[in-house]
This record gives C-alpha cells, structure tokens and sequence, in this order.
C-alpha cells in the first residue's frame, strides 16, 4: 500500500477493503499473509519466504503446537 489518496483525498476503496480485511483478521486471530509478506520484507530482506499454505502451517502450529514462539 503505497498510501496514494484519490481526487477525494481518501484512499482507494481496494485498499480501504484490503486494510479492513487485515484488521478483522488480526481481531479473530487469522493469518493474514500479506502482513507476512510486508514484514519478511522489511525485517528479513534476502531470506526465503514461506509459500501461503505453508505459512498457514505454521501459524497453526506456533498457536496450538508445542513451545510457541516468535521471530522478532
């Protein structure tokens, strides 16, 4: 999101959806890979990123395996 507003000075409506989207998925605890993505970017430049499914996996696992964690 690069935070461009349009003639009306807000944000364009894909990504006031988007934003939204986020936000429901961090209140009910849901993965929300984009959010992955932007932060695998901007803290882990370089290292390999983890497909959807298996990124999925893994915030499954962290929650309800044994010994969570997390990475930063």
């Amino acid at each position: 999101m690069n935070g461009a507003l349009d003639v009306d000075g807000q944000r364009p409506a894909g990504e006031r959806w988007r934003s939204l989207c986020s936000a429901c998925r961090q209140v009910f605890g849901m993965p929300d890979y984009e959010r992955y993505l932007e932060h695998a970017a901007a803290r882990h430049p370089g290292a390999p990123v983890l497909s959807r499914n298996d990124y999925c996996a893994r915030v499954i696992e962290r929650r309800y395996g044994q010994g969570a964690g997390r990475c930063c």
